[in-house]
């Protein structure tokens, strides 16, 4: 049985996957090539601030830190050092992540824990604005966890829609410019991932990017799993099928 990240980070800037999004667009040709461009981005004010995002986030020869471990999952990090799972030892340990020297080299981007967003360096600096000293765009967690589908072999559908456009401007205003969303399908090869699972995990990454471009915030919709030849692949196709 194998646990696949539908969705886990970074980045798209327009475009989301939701067919009522879709269904007037625009097609023009630029320089040899179509481009057809939705009444979703015609009518977002942040579309080209989503498009800047995307493309610095997605430069050559980086990656993004991901730095969005519940203050659970740090715990379980700090112990493993004999350190108790406080504030101040969580905020040390983003510290010294953040502030690691030439760091900007190497990453473009980094998923912060909303504890994290908000919180200042020990110097009180706030670590938002250390990041961006070393050339590095922050972002933000927005799902809230995994629940259980009713009537499914254990699989989960994501957390989080409720309030996300108010967490978004919060988020946005505080500096965060990409959110993260993660998603996960049980597969088998069989009979999982179910159509209910997929249509519902579809349905909210679908959503949660709506929501997060409408804020500014650039995501990412990434459906993944690693059998070449089982289901989800065609399955995955017609839960974002296009109209």
């Amino acid at each position: 049985m194998a646990a696949v990240a539908l969705s886990k980070s970074v980045f798209l800037g327009t475009g989301v996957a939701e067919s009522t999004m879709f269904k007037s667009t625009s097609v023009v040709p630029v320089r040899g090539h179509i481009v057809m461009t939705s009444n979703f981005e015609k009518t977002n004010r942040y579309a080209d601030e989503l498009k800047q995002t995307a493309a610095f986030i997605s430069a050559p020869g980086k990656g993004i830190l991901a730095s969005d471990e519940s203050n659970a999952t740090t715990g379980k990090r700090l112990a493993t050092v004999g350190m108790d799972n406080t504030v101040e030892n969580r905020q040390a340990w983003r510290e010294l992540l953040y502030s690691a020297p030439g760091l900007g080299n190497y990453i473009s981007g980094t998923i912060m824990f909303d504890e994290t967003l908000f919180q200042d360096s020990r110097a009180g600096v706030p670590f938002v604005d250390i990041l961006k000293k070393q050339g590095i765009l922050p972002g933000i967690k927005v799902d809230t966890g995994l629940q259980p589908i009713d009537g499914t072999d254990g699989e989960t559908a994501t957390q989080g829609l409720d309030g996300l456009a108010e967490r978004c401007q919060k988020y946005y205003q505080q500096g965060a410019r990409f959110a993260k969303w993660r998603a996960v399908l049980r597969v088998d090869n069989e009979v999982l991932p179910s159509s209910t699972a997929i249509l519902e995990n579809a349905h909210g990454l679908a959503r949660y990017a709506q929501i997060c471009q409408v804020s500014a915030s650039a995501c990412a919709i990434l459906p993944a799993h690693n059998q070449p030849e089982c289901r989800i692949g065609r399955n995955l196709g017609s839960a974002f099928e296009l109209e």
